[in-house]
């Protein structure tokens, strides 16, 4: 006789969830970037089913545990031409081919679940995991600062076009069974955990990385980032003049380029990003999530650059003006280099450390703790 016989009932499966991200931009991989390695180190048996587009690279070390990556579109989002712009024209195109939900690919997707023997889904704002979540009878987790209808509002002149879409998508977000709010968020609603800024943790001191990089102690770094979308950098002529300072551009360049006082980094450095933000005495860059949770974190000045057509842009750039100490750069000051005038401004900023706690440990207490119950229930 097994010495199962009998107890084999009482004991849980294997803990997997599976996690769908939106690929738009590098924001939401890093969110959940931040979330995974998180219950990495809480939980090392956990498995994670990772579906995304975002690039297998990013998420580097991550991949190393238990999680699988499945390249999948799962979202759509905004296209973008440049860091600054997006395409309405070709973003109704995509999502008129997008939405509703292929059935076909919803059932794939549920029979491969329900066979891994999933516990639970979080999506970071890609509707499809919620809908796959909802038809094989798992519960769901949306984590969001904000969710696409309420992104495709702010444009009123493609109204006609994205009212359709706008409809379905606000009826499957308000199928999840959780949903968590993150800081700085865009409408608050109804929550059940809402959480400080969500952002992945540096592992290297910031002098080891300044080292690497070869830049002298005495000298101050700049860090110049447009969210992980390449950018063209219109700017290089001007920063010889400031001799005591460094400039690193990451994600412009197909390797490691060094002009002067200019530092290009590639698409894909070995440089984790976080990495290079806390070894920065300051950062320049678009207000997105995600580099605002790590100069947040970070502490340092931020001369942020607003995008005046973006609904979110508003919002974060209210978040920085409250809690961080930043320097707003608008879009044309950022192009035609007259930013380089208020430099000085922006490093005399004094150092602001973030008070909250970082929402990658919140929101993973939160998923440990929706995990455990489910196995009480097994049990």
């Amino acid at each position: 006789m097994s010495t199962c016989e009998g107890r084999c009932d009482m004991i849980p499966p294997p803990e997997r969830i599976a996690y769908f991200v939106s690929p738009h931009g590098f924001g939401h991989a890093a969110r959940a970037a931040a979330v995974i390695s998180v219950l990495q180190e809480q939980r090392p048996s956990l498995h994670v089913d990772l579906f995304s587009h975002t690039p297998r690279w990013f998420f580097g070390s991550l991949l190393e545990g238990p999680i699988e990556y499945h390249e999948l579109f799962t979202d759509i989002g905004l296209v973008q031409t440049s860091p600054l712009v997006e395409d309405l024209p070709a973003t109704v195109r995509q999502l008129d081919e997008f939405l509703p939900f292929d059935e076909h690919r919803i059932r794939q997707l549920v029979r491969q679940l329900l066979e891994e023997g999933c516990q639970l889904v979080v999506c970071d704002i890609a509707p499809l995991g919620i809908s796959v979540a909802t038809r094989a009878g798992i519960p769901s987790v949306l984590i969001e600062n904000f969710t696409w209808d309420w992104i495709y509002q702010g444009y009123p002149e493609y109204q006609t076009q994205l009212e359709k879409h706008i409809r379905y998508l606000a009826m499957i977000y308000a199928e999840a069974t959780f949903r968590i709010q993150v800081e700085p968020n865009c409408q608050r609603q109804r929550a059940d955990l809402l959480t400080g800024p969500v952002s992945r943790k540096p592992g290297v001191p910031r002098e080891q990385i300044k080292r690497r990089l070869k830049i002298p102690d005495q000298k101050k770094l700049i860090l110049m980032t447009m969210g992980g979308i390449p950018d063209t950098c219109p700017f290089p002529d001007m920063l010889h003049v400031f001799e005591d300072c460094c400039f690193l551009v990451p994600g412009n360049n197909t390797r490691m380029e060094v002009h002067g006082n200019l530092i290009r980094l590639p698409y894909h450095s070995d440089f984790y990003h976080p990495d290079l933000v806390h070894a920065a005495d300051a950062v320049i860059g678009k207000v997105g999530y995600s580099t605002l949770a790590e100069v947040y974190h970070a502490g340092i000045p931020f001369g942020y650059i607003t995008r005046s057509g973006f609904r979110e842009s508003g919002i974060l750039s209210a978040f920085v003006q409250e809690k961080m100490n930043g320097l707003p750069i608008t879009e044309d000051e950022y192009q035609n280099g007259s930013w380089a005038g208020r430099l000085r401004d922006l490093l005399a900023l004094s150092t602001m450390p973030g008070t909250e706690k970082n929402g990658a440990d919140q929101v993973a207490d939160f998923l440990v703790n929706l995990l455990e119950s489910r196995e009480g229930r097994l049990a």
